[in-house]
């Protein structure tokens, strides 16, 4: 079963391996004879600190691939350095997780139905030491899971979704999710509940990262939900430069959906994301190895992300541009 929640896509999974495929078709130019003998990926982003790019995306029910869950990776995160976002699918609230965290967290969310219980866990949130609201917004349904349906996933008996009170109240199944038909107008009365950042997660039109910009938010993510929501969408990355060119550098751009490389991060920086957020790997890491396995995964992209920064002459984030592409 937890390996159809971490695998599995809507549909015939087709966006699923689009997201990877489209990475593997994009060039890099490399370059010679450069000094690239500091490498330095430190950037700024909503008012932290980071040493590199890679952050840990959201995603839900940590608990059902180890029973460390969140907080295991809290600690994974914390030893690579890697911002985590916390679901709030999360099994584990989140002022557990931020004492076992020293790295920024932010806090993923839907809203819900019961705009009260939505209030009450913004204020949770922040006072948790949340930096950013991250919501999700491309999940109105939940696109068809057959593999988890073939798999007759449930979560197991004694876990709890402290922040999904549609799903705990029956209004929703797990499958088809806990989010209410959201609207512009939703997003505007949040702006007015928390003075945090929000971040929309799952924008993919051009013409929606518009409204985004005129909706006042402070940046969004181009996802498409790792591929579990429309099959057939277009792969994140291939959306990625049609995005950046409406927002024309008003807000940061992320970017999420099939980085599986550190060439893989280099070529989104290079389209012009600040950042990157990866899921399925970390909850490999974490089945595998705990906390351990989370700052593994991280490492290993962290290198592979200099090593690849060398290799074509850059040293600094700044200085990666659409020049790294070979088109």
């Amino acid at each position: 079963m937890s390996l159809a929640l971490v695998q599995g896509g809507a549909a015939d999974e087709i966006t699923v391996r689009w997201n990877r495929e489209a990475f593997d078709r994009i060039r890099l130019v490399p370059r010679v004879l450069v000094d690239v003998d500091t490498i330095n990926t430190r950037l700024g982003l909503f008012g932290s600190d980071l040493p590199h790019p890679i952050l840990i995306a959201p995603s839900a029910y940590h608990r059902m691939v180890h029973p460390g869950g969140e907080v295991e990776t809290a600690r994974g995160a914390s030893r690579s350095g890697a911002l985590f976002i916390v679901s709030s699918a999360s099994n584990t609230r989140m002022g557990v997780i931020s004492r076992e965290s020293t790295v920024p967290l932010w806090f993923q969310m839907y809203v819900q139905s019961d705009r009260a219980f939505v209030a009450d866990v913004v204020r949770e949130v922040e006072a948790a030491g949340a930096r950013v609201l991250v919501v999700t917004v491309d999940a109105p349904v939940v696109g068809p899971r057959y593999r988890q349906i073939r798999s007759g996933f449930r979560l197991a008996p004694g876990l709890e979704l402290p922040y999904m009170d549609d799903v705990n109240r029956g209004r929703d199944s797990l499958l088809r999710g806990g989010n209410t038909r959201m609207t512009w107008g939703e997003i505007e009365w949040l702006r007015t509940i928390t003075r945090l950042p929000i971040v929309l997660k799952g924008i993919m039109s051009p013409v929606d990262a518009e409204l985004a910009v005129r909706a006042g938010v402070a940046g969004i993510v181009v996802s498409n939900h790792g591929g579990r929501m429309l099959d057939t969408a277009p792969a994140a990355i291939t959306a990625l430069p049609r995005v950046l060119d409406v927002v024309a550098g008003r807000f940061p751009v992320l970017v999420d959906g099939g980085i599986r490389r550190g060439t893989d991060v280099l070529k989104a920086l290079a389209y012009g994301a600040k950042g990157v957020l990866i899921g399925r790997p970390c909850l490999h890491g974490l089945a595998a190895g705990g906390a351990e396995g989370v700052a593994r995964v991280v490492g290993i992209l962290k290198d592979e992300l200099e090593q690849a920064m060398a290799l074509t002459g850059r040293t600094s984030l700044r200085a990666i541009d659409r020049s790294v592409i070979w088109e």
